[in-house]
């Protein structure tokens, strides 16, 4: 797999919690067994805006033939989803999460070995 397609695979799916999160905010964060108040909608939205941005940035410079770039994006994505993995990991064990919280780990820890790949294996992006 080239870094092109790992960057557009993880464009579309944070693009679809991106507007998940900014337009049903409710019904997603009930799905993760998450009652919020109005600052709670408020935060949520705003990670619904940043992973808006994040799918915008990914798809538009997929295309990139730059290496240094490529790296500075596995990089990035790679420490951004491994965090991403230990918090939605504490928030399922803490009990903030339910069971299906299990799926955000899942979904940050397979980019952050997706694209942990790429730093490993820098001449294959």
């Amino acid at each position: 797999m080239k870094i092109k397609s790992m960057m557009s695979f993880k464009a579309i799916v944070v693009i679809f919690f991106g507007f998940g999160f900014l337009f049903i905010t409710q019904t997603l964060m009930s799905l993760y067994g998450m009652n919020v108040n109005s600052g709670g909608v408020a935060v949520a939205r705003l990670l619904g805006q940043m992973y808006i941005l994040i799918a915008l940035v990914l798809w538009l410079c997929r295309n990139t033939t730059e290496a240094t770039t490529k790296k500075a994006f596995a990089i990035s994505v790679t420490i951004g989803d491994a965090i991403g993995t230990v918090v939605s990991l504490l928030a399922v064990l803490s009990g903030a999460m339910n069971a299906f919280g299990w799926s955000a780990v899942a979904i940050y820890l397979i980019f952050t070995i997706g694209f942990g790949y790429f730093i490993l294996k820098p001449e294959s992006a």
